[in-house]
């Protein structure tokens, strides 16, 4: 933890903010250190491992948003924090610490919404690439820029070959260069550009609709559409096929099939018998 980070202790790094109302179910963690541009020092990467791990065991928590504080959405690692103790082994832990953190957000069973306001660069544009989905204003950018300082972004490379297309991604690599909003949403970074003023009413709006399916139709697709991903075909229909035959099963889906053929709007509250 730095200096900065141990003297303001009225400001957490991570705040947690349950939603209300129509968006009760949803949980907004926002990165807090604006002065910083919300780079990942360890004390974050801790607070947000901490607050991901209490969120994917919490059955009431059906959407996560991440945004961040500031001017920026987040820069990456700290890398102050990283030139102070150059050895081997600490480089070792804090990449698999914050692959932990990566990796979290993709097995949670509860979508995660990146709000990007403001730039997002190394670490931050992996934590972008990440989350299941994304919505940037129109000023946002994006950059893998390590290779600037003679550190190729290997750990972000893994989320960004995920999202784009090899060579989109490699020259973002071997560049560094900034994306704008619509060319990443172009690229297939992120889902939606929208004006600053529209941001959070357009991740409202999102949350709502995913708010509005069964949470157990959600989870399991989440993560049948992972696993899937990364296998062969032939095993990802196997596996998709088990997914939704257990799914078919769900009370939920049983009710959702009977008022389709039924013709009238799902009851969830009710499931069909």
């Amino acid at each position: 933890m730095t200096s900065s980070e141990t003297t303001a202790a009225a400001a957490p790094l991570l705040l947690v903010s349950p939603g209300e109302g129509e968006l009760a179910g949803v949980v907004t963690l926002t990165l807090n250190r604006p002065r910083h541009f919300n780079a990942l020092s360890e004390a974050m990467l801790d607070a947000l491992q901490r607050a991901l791990d209490d969120i994917s065991r919490d059955e009431r928590a059906r959407v996560v948003v991440l945004a961040a504080a500031g001017p920026a959405f987040c820069a990456g690692h700290d890398l102050k924090e990283m030139r102070a103790e150059p050895s081997l082994d600490y480089y070792r832990t804090l990449f698999n610490r914050c692959t932990r953190v990566m990796l979290t957000m993709q097995r949670m069973p509860q979508p995660v919404i990146a709000r990007v306001h403001g730039i997002a660069t190394a670490a931050g544009c992996q934590l972008v690439a990440m989350c299941d989905l994304a919505v940037a204003t129109s000023v946002a950018r994006f950059a893998v820029s390590g290779i600037n300082v003679g550190l190729f972004c290997a750990t972000p490379g893994v989320a960004l070959s995920r999202n784009l297309t090899r060579k989109q991604a490699m020259e973002m690599l071997l560049t560094g260069d900034f994306i704008d909003a619509q060319t990443a949403r172009e690229r297939g970074l992120v889902n939606r550009v929208v004006p600053m003023e529209r941001l959070d009413a357009e991740v409202a709006a999102l949350c709502r609709s995913i708010l509005a399916k069964p949470a157990a139709a959600v989870a399991a697709g989440k993560g049948l559409f992972y696993r899937q991903a990364e296998t062969g075909i032939e095993a990802a229909y196997q596996m998709a096929g088990q997914t939704m035959a257990c799914n078919m099963m769900d009370a939920c889906a049983l009710e959702g099939v009977q008022a389709f053929i039924e013709k009238r709007p799902p009851d969830w509250a009710k499931p069909a018998d």
